[in-house]
């Protein structure tokens, strides 16, 4: 582990981060060339390709839907209600027109987790219906189940699996501008879907079974509906936060119809293995992953509009690269096999390995963990870390051996209503049944003060998704070294172990 080396880690990000390389868009010339530089690193530490075809690519086929056209009437009015004011309607990357008359109803967060002891949909009438939903879930429930049941992808299976045909996502408190706000919505942007090679859509984050509508509802016009049938957002949004559903009927006819028209953009994940030494345990994989794409060229901020992406996620790029030369350097080699993936689409809402996770080039079930970095934020040194996803598994033991073995100390989600458990790729293999983490920084700082969050903060602000996030940012390459010793750590005892990584009695996300 003390080959890795600071100075490649920042090489690699200074490459991958340059502006020739335009802020690497999936589909871009310069995305191109950060898949080019990744696969020249990891061939020259014999790795070997594991893409399809013996390759090192998985090619993703994005279906970018638009829609401009898109109307909405209530209770039969002849009156349009105002588009991006009173509603907004995300494009459908299914079905090029969508005309649908149907009826409206209130289902809370949209939240059905009966285990869990709380479900939205217990008694509702939603088939063939829209449901109408506020963003949120109840107090009692951890950072990373809340994150998970208030992802739209959480929030589509739970209405379709209840026979609902739309959803649209509604505010419980006015917005401050105090405008009414559609809000949200894809309009003149459009949005990403991944379809397989006979054009099925297969990861869409706006459409998922018989739902073909989905969109957002503006406060005033969502008030007056609450009102309507004589209830009130403040009370209703008390009974939601204490664990109390408070679903009805808005008892109000809604039309919907817009067309959608398309855009194919082709780009691919990276995947790379090392084979495993047990005869046995050689099948099974022990991933490293980390998102390739950023957001490309886009509106200029003082002066500069390249997104060049160096913390989000050429730092974490460069930690995996740093994983393989640590494997590459190891003479006995690990009882797994070890997958390295780089992927696509993670700006776009974790496409790229949503598509990986439901169809790996390697055989389906063979992942056994999924060690992911994104972010890894190296702007001081690292003293502590949160483990995001790990307390859903025994990956907590892995986690605690190697961060002990590091000198670093392990803490709860000093941040838990950023919700990033699923906003990073770790997210797709824990949907589809493979335990997986993330590990960000913790408290601790150099001074004693322990107030990393503070430090993060203006930041953040400055440089997180701006164009000013490039090389000439804040950086701690050591910081970067240790995050990639302790990644590699955490999966190398993964693949020591001869038992497979289980998910914890119970949890949320044992039935995957």
């Amino acid at each position: 582990m003390e080959n890795v080396s600071a100075n490649q880690i920042k090489a690699d990000i200074t490459y991958l981060a340059d502006d020739k390389l335009k802020g690497r868009a999936p589909g871009s010339e310069g995305y191109q060339m950060a898949v080019d530089y990744v696969v020249g690193q990891l061939k020259a530490l014999n790795v070997i390709p594991a893409g399809e075809n013996n390759t090192w690519l998985q090619t993703v086929r994005f279906k970018r839907a638009f829609s401009t056209d898109a109307v909405m009437s209530i209770d039969g009015s002849t009156t349009e209600l105002k588009r991006g004011t009173d509603f907004t309607i995300s494009p459908n990357p299914a079905m090029s027109k969508v005309d649908v008359g149907t009826q409206l109803v209130f289902a809370g967060y949209g939240v059905s987790e009966p285990k869990l002891g709380y479900d939205d949909y217990a008694g509702l009438d939603v088939k063939g219906k829209i449901v109408v939903i506020v963003r949120g879930s109840p107090d009692k429930f951890s950072s990373s189940v809340s994150a998970h049941v208030m992802n739209a992808a959480a929030i589509l299976k739970a209405a379709n699996d209840h026979g609902a045909v739309g959803v649209m996502v509604a505010p419980a408190e006015p917005p401050v501008n105090n405008r009414g706000g559609g809000g949200g919505g894809a309009g003149n942007r459009g949005t990403y879907n991944i379809v397989d090679e006979k054009g099925r859509v297969s990861v869409s984050r706006t459409q998922y079974g018989k739902i073909n509508i989905y969109g957002t509802l503006g406060f005033d016009l969502f008030n007056s509906l609450v009102q309507k049938v004589g209830k009130d957002l403040k009370t209703i949004s008390v009974n939601l936060k204490n664990g109390t559903p408070n679903s009805f009927s808005l008892n109000t006819g809604v039309k919907i119809a817009y067309t959608s028209t398309y855009q194919d953009v082709i780009s691919y994940n990276v995947v790379g293995k090392i084979e495993g030494t047990d005869a046995k345990l050689k099948k099974q994989y022990v991933v490293h992953s980390a998102h390739l794409d950023h957001l490309g060229i886009g509106r200029a901020v003082e002066g500069d509009s390249i997104y060049n992406g160096a913390h989000d996620n050429a730092s974490g790029v460069a930690s995996v690269l740093a994983i393989a030369k640590i494997y590459h350097d190891i003479k006995l080699k690990p009882k797994r096999s070890i997958l390295f993936i780089l992927m696509t689409g993670e700006e776009l809402g974790d496409m790229g390995s949503s598509y990986f996770a439901k169809h790996p080039t390697i055989p389906v079930g063979s992942m056994v963990a999924d060690v992911n970095t994104d972010m890894p934020t190296i702007i001081a040194p690292l003293l502590s870390v949160t483990a995001l996803g790990a307390e859903h598994s025994s990956l907590s033991k892995q986690v605690a051996e190697a961060a002990e073995y590091l000198g670093l100390g392990v803490e709860d989600d000093p941040e838990p209503k950023q919700a990033r458990f699923t906003r990073s790729d770790q997210y797709s293999f824990v949907v589809n049944g493979v335990p997986a983490l993330h590990i960000k920084y913790g408290s601790k700082t150099a001074d004693g003060k322990n107030n990393m969050n503070d430090i993060v903060a203006p930041w953040r602000a400055k440089y997180y998704h701006k164009p000013q996030d490039d090389i000439n940012g804040i950086f701690d390459f050591e910081a970067g070294k240790k995050y990639a010793q302790l990644n590699f750590l955490i999966g190398y005892l993964v693949a020591q172990n001869n038992a497979r990584p289980t998910w914890n009695a119970g949890d949320i996300f044992a039935e995957k």
